[in-house]
């Protein structure tokens, strides 16, 4: 009876190793959020399109585009990094502190980021935006 238990166990241990094997070496990489490429800009400070002018806003924004190849591409190019920053000050000043306390405002404005500086990128696919620090000055 011993016997017979051990070989089963080895046996069950030998089709895993062999199962593990096969399929690791078999299977192509899928691609996950890690392989993404993240460029950060430095932080933008601007005066609000409010009344008055004496609104401010305060963020610095990170754009994920599709692989980490094309982040490295851009961030070599002085050209595409101050076209897009550029973008994205003209959209920041058009802005009233109204719109962008809202979550509704933020979301928006992530969105018309990423449609205006994605052309500029070079066929690059923005595939997100991200603020990782946003501050309104009333």
């Amino acid at each position: 009876m011993i016997a017979f238990v051990a070989v089963v166990i080895l046996g069950g241990a030998g089709v895993t190793a062999f199962w593990a094997t096969y399929h690791t070496s078999s299977e192509a990489p899928t691609p996950t959020s890690a392989e993404r490429g993240l460029i950060s800009l430095e932080p933008f400070v601007v005066n609000l399109a409010d009344p008055g002018g004496s609104r401010f806003l305060r963020v610095s924004v990170r754009v994920i585009v599709e692989s980490v190849e094309q982040a490295e591409r851009i961030k070599k190019s002085d050209v595409m990094l101050t076209r897009a920053r550029s973008a994205i000050l003209e959209l920041l000043t058009q802005q009233t502190a109204d719109q962008l306390v809202t979550a509704e405002g933020k979301a928006a404005l992530k969105a018309a980021i990423a449609e205006k500086i994605e052309p500029m990128l070079e066929e690059t696919k923005v595939v997100d935006v991200l603020f990782s620090d946003f501050v309104v000055q009333f």
